[in-house]
């Protein structure tokens, strides 16, 4: 058994507790959080287990990294505070703990890493022997193994489209979706998430990661953004109020240009009511929420991922799905050598052990 710590119990942290519990080569030994309200408090409690797991959280990082965990799945958001979740992660890799994280987004293709980012990283893998693997969902496998996956069941490939087609109301990270993306802001506002420059920063990696499996050379990457306006005001059901006049939709492109076409396409089209945007593309079922896959030549090919957790809920399930393909990567890397990984490096596991199980 694998001596596990999970860091963080948000949105990820509470479906990572409940993906390590479930793993049957890894052991929960300690859970650190930041919110002192929840010090002291179960693992299953925090991850919404119905029973208790008889692992209180911490807030003492040295006192857990001292007792030598073998891996930690760092849970803890990375999009407010990227310094500070880099210097986390390097921490427990210094501390030779093999780590699995979705925070940092220029770690997603470690060739095109940032030295400010990458380097750190390596010292640490030298000076203590972790390792380190970073991914998700989008960023992660709904662009990278899933793609490739599918590329291979055609005979000619014209182009490659990832697209989440997801209502953001869903989504439990209020301030996220209003002030990173900017949903219910006036028109004029400029959401950091959708700033020039920042849509390549974050999903540029998986793009040149795609070419590098494809054996194709980038001549650029670029950027498309729509914006939409609500036309009434709306209520949902999670965060309440939109104005009518303020940002409801959001549509952009992170593009791979080969040869002077786009051929590897990451695009998002994201709402906070079905009534905005209407002509945009939706869920093929009408719902709250989907990644799907377009392979663009002979034959065409598209496949569709629905996920659902807690309670029925789409965010709920991506984050589900990205916790899944960390955590079922930990025991590979325990096997391989201390070193920083991307997609390409770490095969998707089978659910080895846990057909039935509850």
């Amino acid at each position: 058994m694998i001596p596990t710590v999970v860091w963080g119990t948000g949105n990820v942290g509470r479906a990572a507790v409940r993906a390590v519990e479930a793993h049957p080569g890894l052991t929960l030994t300690a859970v650190l959080v930041h919110d002192p309200a929840k010090v002291g408090r179960d693992a299953g409690e925090l991850a919404g287990l119905h029973h208790a797991l008889g692992v209180l959280a911490t807030d003492d990082v040295e006192a857990v990294l001292a007792a030598e965990p073998r891996a930690v799945v760092y849970a803890a958001s990375g999009d407010l505070r990227p310094d500070e979740a880099l210097a986390d992660v390097v921490r427990a890799v210094g501390a030779g703990a093999v780590v699995v994280t979705p925070a940092l987004y220029a770690l997603y293709d470690v060739r095109s890493a940032p030295p400010e980012f990458r380097d750190p990283v390596l010292a640490a893998v030298a000076e203590g022997g972790g390792s380190l693997f970073v991914s998700g969902v989008d960023p992660g496998w709904a662009n990278d193994v899933l793609p490739l996956l599918v590329s291979g069941l055609g005979s000619t490939v014209d182009a490659l489209r990832c697209q989440e087609v997801f209502d953001y109301s869903t989504y439990d990270q209020e301030d996220s979706v209003r002030h990173l993306i900017g949903m219910g802001h006036p028109m004029e506002y400029e959401p950091p998430m959708l700033a020039p420059s920042v849509p390549t920063m974050v999903w540029g990696g998986q793009i040149r990661l795609l070419a590098r499996a494809l054996d194709v050379q980038l001549d650029e990457i670029r950027e498309t953004l729509e914006r939409r306006a609500l036309d009434a005001t709306v209520r949902t059901r999670t965060m309440g109020k939109f104005a009518a006049g303020t940002q409801g939709a959001v549509r952009f492109e992170v593009r791979g240009i080969v040869g002077g076409e786009p051929r590897i396409v990451i695009e998002h089209v994201t709402r906070i009511h079905p009534s905005c945007a209407p002509d945009w593309p939706l869920p093929p079922d009408g719902g709250d929420g989907a990644h799907r896959v377009i392979v663009e030549g002979r034959p065409r090919i598209e496949v569709t991922v629905e996920a659902t957790d807690e309670d029925e809920n789409r965010s709920a399930g991506g984050n589900a799905t990205a916790v899944g393909r960390l955590v079922n990567a930990v025991d590979w890397l325990v096997d391989a050598e201390p070193g920083l990984y991307d997609a390409l490096d770490v095969p998707l596991r089978p659910a080895a052990g846990r057909l039935g199980r509850k």
